[in-house]
């Protein structure tokens, strides 16, 4: 299951960098990948992507189990199409919208386990969910000029760098809340209760803080 998951997550890495590859040049976190500097050309890139994909669609398929080797290729199309291709140049909740495939890894897993999608799984789905804004909107904040460059609409490109500051802070207080249900739901126990109470307290903090006074450092 890992080895066919991780197989289709790297088809759509390479597929990515396709659609981005004008955008990579720009970028100094991207500019170093092969398609940004003209050392992979598309057709060997696509023709990578799709022996990629083709090999884990056929692990999954063979080894696990149908259901997990269709979620995964959904995730590959939710992230290299509707999130690269449609969200990410339209919308400054690009990754609040396309975090769904991110967050889909605890699911596959599940599935891959139990054949089936149960209700724990779907939390753990939530969590990630949840983390990847915040998570990533300090990243951008970082690389808020790269973006710009870019051209992508970012939250701190077009709405400023204080009101990422806040969503950053308003996100970590609903994820501090969302890591708290695998206890309620009787999931998990207090050994997770209490690194989920401290983890997210220290997150917290961080996100308080940033709010208060941006540096780079610190995102």
């Amino acid at each position: 299951a890992a080895a066919g998951i991780w197989l289709v997550a790297a088809a759509a890495a390479a597929f990515n960098c396709i659609v981005e590859q004008r955008i990579d040049a720009r970028m100094a976190r991207t500019a170093w990948r092969p398609t940004a500097k003209g050392e992979l050309t598309n057709t060997q890139t696509l023709l990578f992507s799709s022996v990629l994909c083709a090999l884990g669609c056929l692990v999954l398929w063979r080894w696990v189990n149908p259901l997990t080797m269709w979620l995964t290729l959904a995730t590959f199309v939710g992230y290299a199409i509707v999130y690269t291709v449609l969200l990410k140049p339209a919308t400054p909740q690009n990754i609040v919208i396309g975090g769904a495939s991110g967050a889909m890894p605890p699911l596959l897993g599940w599935a891959a386990m139990r054949g089936e999608m149960g209700a724990e799984a779907w939390l753990l789905v939530l969590i990630i969910f949840v983390w990847t804004p915040p998570h990533f909107w300090a990243l951008a904040l970082y690389r808020s000029d790269d973006y710009a460059r870019a051209g992508l609409p970012m939250l701190p490109v077009t709405h400023g760098n204080a009101f990422t500051r806040l969503q950053i802070l308003l996100y970590t207080l609903v994820l501090f809340a969302a890591t708290l249900l695998p206890f309620i739901q009787g999931m998990s126990g207090l050994v997770y209760l209490a690194a989920a109470v401290a983890l997210g307290a220290w997150f917290i903090a961080l996100a308080f803080r940033l709010w208060r006074a941006y540096s780079e450092a610190l995102a």
